[in-house]
């Protein structure tokens, strides 16, 4: 009975110590997939994929004002609900936590942005961006994002936002500010926070130039920038 007890504390300290890698590593690289999906759903649909708020503040727009729909951008929102539903039923179904969840999502999010790399480069959907396709392709885009906000939350609660940068900067520039001050910080634990909100966003930097790099030399073959660093997340130990 001890050493059952033992063992299973030794599972428990390791299943700890992985969820801690994941929170301090994994936020870092999933901020580069969401930056280079952003800005090449941005340049190739005129969408903001990884970003809802955006879209919402467009359809407040249109109910009040009026003019022409872009049908993904309104499709986006409870696209991205549904999808983060999704997760959620399959974490459910699952009944796992922590990195033991964390990596069958990532595959997930690494086959869907496979699918949208694959239907670009047959059907070039950024050639018409209000064309059926080019929905189509970007809802697929918005899923993968879903997975990855459902993912971090569900599996790695304690990692920041990876595509949600207004929030990481803000806490980046009290933190910076709180470590440098010479009298008593208002929050607690300012220079961790700065390390761990700052790689985000850096990362997330990183991956919009990437992106952006890619749609000009790669034309449709520019999906395969996040496709790659999913993949690269997938294996990752």
């Amino acid at each position: 009975m001890e050493s059952v007890a033992m063992n299973h504390d030794l599972d428990a300290s390791t299943a700890v110590s992985e969820l801690a890698l994941f929170e301090r590593r994994l936020p870092v690289l999933l901020s580069t997939v969401a930056g280079s999906v952003d800005v090449i759903g941005f340049l190739s649909f005129g969408l903001f994929t990884a970003h809802i708020t955006g879209n919402l503040v467009v359809i407040a727009a249109l109910l009040v004002q009026g003019g022409p729909i872009n049908l993904a951008q309104v499709l986006a929102v409870p696209v991205f609900a549904a999808e983060v539903g999704t997760v959620w039923l399959i974490a459910k179904t699952w009944g796992r936590r922590g990195p033991a969840l964390a990596r069958p999502l990532l595959l997930i999010q690494f086959l869907t942005l496979v699918c949208v790399l694959t239907l670009s480069v047959i059907f070039n959907p950024a050639a018409n961006r209000h064309g059926f396709v080019a929905v189509i392709v970007a809802m697929i885009a918005v899923a993968a994002m879903a997975c990855q906000f459902a993912l971090l939350r569900l599996a790695v609660p304690g990692a920041p936002s990876t595509a949600v940068m207004t929030g990481n900067l803000t806490n980046a520039v009290l933190s910076l500010l709180d470590t440098l001050s010479p009298s008593c910080p208002l929050e607690e634990g300012a220079r961790a926070r700065l390390n761990k909100t700052l790689k985000v966003v850096v990362g997330f930097l990183a991956g919009c130039i990437a992106g952006a790099a890619a749609v000009s030399i790669l034309g449709a073959w520019a999906w395969s920038v996040p496709v790659a660093l999913a993949g690269l997340a997938v294996i990752w130990r």
